[in-house]
């Protein structure tokens, strides 16, 4: 009868177990975020015991938000003007700043060698988005700059009804050029790399992105308002990188990050990470 007890109480315990992670694949993000795709975010990442949450928001350290520069004026584009900036001017993607928050959008926020691992969180980026379109469509890449994993595909796209080049060059992918006719795509996997990919169009220069490519959950890219979270963290001393394509490494310690500690069932707020505007390239 005590064998009969121990072993309901085993089964019962198991059972708690087996309902714990059935609730696993929830997901919070800021309302600048929600209008992201989910493969743009990083993950649907799971928040436990054992895991926390790391937030804030990249914002730019001046009195005012400078504008956004115009790449090709309406109905002058320099190539394929019967498709490019036919109905609005091409505005420039690499430093967009919210007027009103001063937040930057389009920024990479990640854990450098992460402390810990979080393996559901891992497989739930790829259960629940397997392919990440990198758009080019009316002669820019859309979304700007995509995140994804090394068990991802990322499904480069040309939406335009004419054709683009596709080019970027990787220390652990190699190097890829290829005309990318209308209307049509290709797909690639990639294998982790310490540092974003730029990703350019040969055939109309201006157009320009990147791509960041980890074998980890813990990564996120600044909404509309610079905000970014990252849920599912492993509890324990963490390093947090902010990188910006126009400034590079904006968190102290550059590659390395800025250290963090973060508890179980807790969130570190970062608060406003700001960017300096002298360390903005031009």
């Amino acid at each position: 009868m005590k064998f009969a007890t121990r072993w309901l109480s085993a089964a019962a315990a198991r059972a708690a177990g087996v309902l714990a992670a059935l609730t696993l694949l929830t997901v919070s993000v800021s309302p600048a975020q929600a209008a992201l795709p989910v493969g743009l975010l990083g993950a649907p990442v799971l928040s436990q015991g054992g895991y926390g949450t790391i937030k804030g928001r990249l914002v730019l350290d001046a009195a005012e938000a400078p504008a956004r520069l115009v790449l090709q004026e309406k109905g002058q584009a320099a190539k394929d003007g019967q498709v490019c900036a036919k109905d609005e001017a091409i505005l420039d993607d690499k430093l967009v700043v919210d007027p009103k928050t001063k937040g930057i959008q389009f920024g990479f926020v990640y854990l450098a060698k992460p402390n810990g691992q979080h393996p559901d969180a891992l497989k739930a980026i790829s259960a629940t988005t397997p392919k990440v379109v990198f758009d080019q469509l009316n002669c820019r890449f859309v979304p700007h700059v995509v995140a994804v994993t090394t068990d991802q595909t990322v499904v480069f796209k040309s939406s335009d009804p004419t054709s683009h080049n596709l080019r970027y060059a990787g220390f652990a992918n190699g190097g890829f050029n290829q005309m990318l006719p209308a209307k049509s795509e290709v797909e690639k996997k990639f294998a982790v790399e310490k540092r974003p990919i730029a990703v350019g169009c040969d055939l109309h220069p201006w157009m320009t992105g990147y791509l960041m490519v980890f074998d980890h959950p813990f990564f996120a890219v600044t909404g509309e308002d610079g905000s970014f979270e990252i849920q599912g963290v492993p509890a324990g001393k963490q390093n947090v990188v902010v990188w910006q394509e126009k400034a590079g490494y904006v968190t102290p310690g550059n590659a390395v990050g800025v250290p963090v500690d973060v508890k179980a069932g807790a969130t570190v707020d970062l608060g406003d990470v700001k960017l300096d505007p002298k360390k903005i390239k031009k």
